[in-house]
C-alpha cells in the first residue's frame, strides 16, 4: 500500500507525549479553566501589554477605518471610531488591562447563499473589530509560523490562488482521485473548550485566554434580543479566521504525518490520492477524525470522492489538455457569473446606461481579479458576447414603442430599410438583442466606445 495513500486510522495517530498528554488534559478541563465570571478582575499578562502598545493599537485602527464594513449592533461606523476613540480610549484600555472588558453581542444578518440556504454572519461593533483586529495581529505572530504550509486560507502571504496553484501541481504529478471535504455549518460548530484548549497550547497570559473567551460566548443580536452562544466563532470578526485555522490545524498536522498531498482553505479542504480505493478509505478516515477529535461535522452532500474535472476546488476546476492540467473557471461559478450580471442588466431597474456599464466594470474588475488562473478564453468571449447582448435587451426595452425605436436605429447609422425592418420586427426582446441587424450595429467596438471593458481584454493584459 502506498505510504501517502494510507488511511488515518487510530494506530497511525501519534504516541501521546507529554505536551500532548498536557494538551489532551487541558482540553478536558478547558470548561473550568477559561470560564471565569465577565466582570471579574484577571491579572494582564506580557502579551496583553503587547496587544494594547500603541504600534499596535494604531495599526489596527488603521485596519479597521480601511476595511470599513457594515455598522454593528451600536449602530457605530468604522470611520466614527478614531473620533471616538481620542475620549474613550483611556477607559478602554484601562478596561482591558484589568480584565474587565465585555465585548458586545454581534448584530446577526443572514447573507444567501449561491446554491440555496443562508449563511450567518456577525457583525461586531466598531469597538470590537477594532480590538479583535490588536489581538489578531498579536496572536498572528505567533501562530501563523507553526501553520502547516498546505493551510492557505486567511493567512498572510497566501491565498486562495496558492492553493488552486498547487492542486494543479499534485493532479499533474499523477494524483487524480480528490477527497473533497466540506465540514458543515464549521463557523457555528466550533466547540469552545476544545477550541481554547488549543489556543492556551501557544498563549499563557491569561488575561488574553479570557478576552478571546468572551468574544466566543459575546452571543448574537437577533431582532433586538441577545442569544447567548455555546458554540461557534460567528463569520464576520477579524478574528474568526485565525481562530479557524488554529481548531483545523490538528488535521493539517495528521494529513502531514501520514504523507497525504492536499491543501486547505478555512473549512475547504482537498486530499489528492491515486485511486478511488484510496481515496474512499482517507475520505471515512478524516471523517472519523474530524467527528471524534473536532466534534466537528462532515457535510455529505458536499463532499465526495471522484476526479478533479467533476468537482470544484474555491470556484475553480481542472481539465487535461494532452500532457498538462490547466485550469478553469467551475460551472457553478460560471452561473453565478451570470445571476450576478442578470441583476445589473436588469432592464426595469431605471438604471441609466452609464450607471449599468460602471457596475459592469467594477463586477468583472473584481470576478477577473479572482479567477485570472482559469486559461480558457473561449468561456471569456462567450460571455462577452453574452454581456452585450443583455446590455441590447436593457437598450431594446427602453426605447419601447416603435417610433421610438426606428429614431435611435437611424440616428445610429443604419438605413432606413433595416431600420424599419428592425422596427416593426414582432420577435421577443431577447430574440432581438441576438439579432444580426442589432448585433451587427452595436457590436464590441461600440460598447467599448461607451466604456465598457471586456473580460477578453483582462485577459490579453495578463497574457501580455
Amino acid at each position: 500500500m502506498p505510504h501517502d495513500d494510507r488511511a488515518i486510522s487510530a494506530r497511525s495517530l501519534p504516541n501521546r507525549s507529554n505536551g500532548e498528554t498536557v494538551a489532551l488534559s487541558a482540553e478536558r478541563s478547558a470548561g473550568t479553566a477559561f470560564s471565569e465570571n465577565k466582570t471579574s478582575r484577571v491579572a494582564v499578562g506580557a502579551l496583553m501589554k503587547r496587544v494594547i502598545a500603541k504600534d499596535n493599537v494604531l495599526a489596527a485602527l488603521q485596519r479597521v477605518e480601511r476595511n470599513k464594513g457594515a455598522a454593528g449592533p451600536d449602530g457605530m461606523a468604522a470611520n466614527d471610531l478614531r473620533n471616538h476613540l481620542k475620549t474613550e480610549w483611556p477607559a478602554l484600555k484601562s478596561a482591558l488591562l484589568s480584565g474587565t472588558y465585555v465585548p458586545q453581542a454581534v448584530r446577526r444578518v443572514d447573507i444567501p447563499k449561491p446554491d440555496g440556504g443562508t449563511r450567518q454572519l456577525g457583525i461586531p461593533s466598531a469597538i470590537d473589530r477594532f480590538i479583535q483586529q490588536m489581538l489578531l495581529q498579536v496572536l498572528t505572530a505567533i501562530f501563523d509560523p507553526l501553520f502547516s504550509e498546505h493551510s492557505y486560507g486567511f493567512r498572510p502571504g497566501r491565498s486562495a490562488h496558492g492553493a488552486v496553484q498547487k492542486a494543479r501541481e499534485y493532479i499533474e504529478a499523477g494524483y487524480g482521485i480528490v477527497v473533497d471535504m466540506d465540514l458543515s455549518k464549521f463557523f457555528d460548530r466550533v466547540h469552545h473548550d476544545k477550541l481554547m484548549a488549543r489556543v492556551a497550547r501557544r498563549v499563557q497570559d491569561k488575561s488574553v485566554l479570557v478576552l478571546i473567551r468572551r468574544y466566543l460566548q459575546a452571543g448574537i443580536l437577533f431582532n433586538g434580543v441577545a442569544i447567548t452562544t455555546s458554540e461557534g466563532t460567528p463569520q464576520g470578526g477579524p478574528l474568526s479566521p485565525l481562530l479557524a485555522n488554529i481548531m483545523l490545524d490538528d488535521l493539517d498536522r495528521i494529513l502531514t504525518r501520514r504523507g497525504l498531498r492536499f491543501c486547505r482553505y478555512a473549512d475547504d479542504a482537498n486530499i489528492y490520492v491515486r485511486s478511488r480505493k484510496a481515496g474512499r478509505r482517507v475520505m471515512n478516515a478524516v471523517r472519523r477524525f474530524i467527528e471524534r477529535r473536532l466534534s466537528l461535522k462532515v457535510n455529505e452532500e458536499k463532499s465526495a470522492v471522484g476526479t478533479p474535472q467533476s468537482r470544484k476546488f474555491l470556484g475553480y476546476s481542472f481539465f487535461r489538455r494532452k500532457e498538462r492540467v490547466l485550469i478553469r473557471v467551475a460551472s457553478k461559478s460560471l452561473k453565478r457569473f451570470k445571476a450576478a450580471v442578470r441583476t445589473i442588466t436588469e432592464p426595469h431597474n431605471a438604471w441609466s446606461m452609464e450607471q449599468r456599464i460602471a457596475a459592469l466594470n467594477r463586477y468583472l474588475r473584481g470576478w477577473f481579479h479572482y479567477f485570472k488562473l482559469a486559461r480558457t478564453h473561449s468561456v471569456y468571449e462567450e460571455l462577452d458576447g453574452w454581456i452585450r447582448r443583455r446590455l441590447r435587451l436593457c437598450l431594446w426595452l427602453q426605447w419601447k414603442r416603435i417610433r421610438t425605436r426606428l429614431r435611435h436605429l437611424r440616428a445610429m447609422g443604419l438605413n432606413e430599410r433595416y431600420a424599419r425592418a428592425a422596427a416593426f420586427n414582432s420577435l421577443g426582446p431577447w430574440r432581438m438583442a441576438g439579432a444580426n441587424t442589432l448585433n451587427a450595429l452595436m457590436n464590441k467596438a461600440f460598447w467599448r466606445s461607451q466604456g465598457l471593458q471586456c473580460l477578453m481584454d483582462h485577459y490579453r493584459t495578463l497574457q501580455s
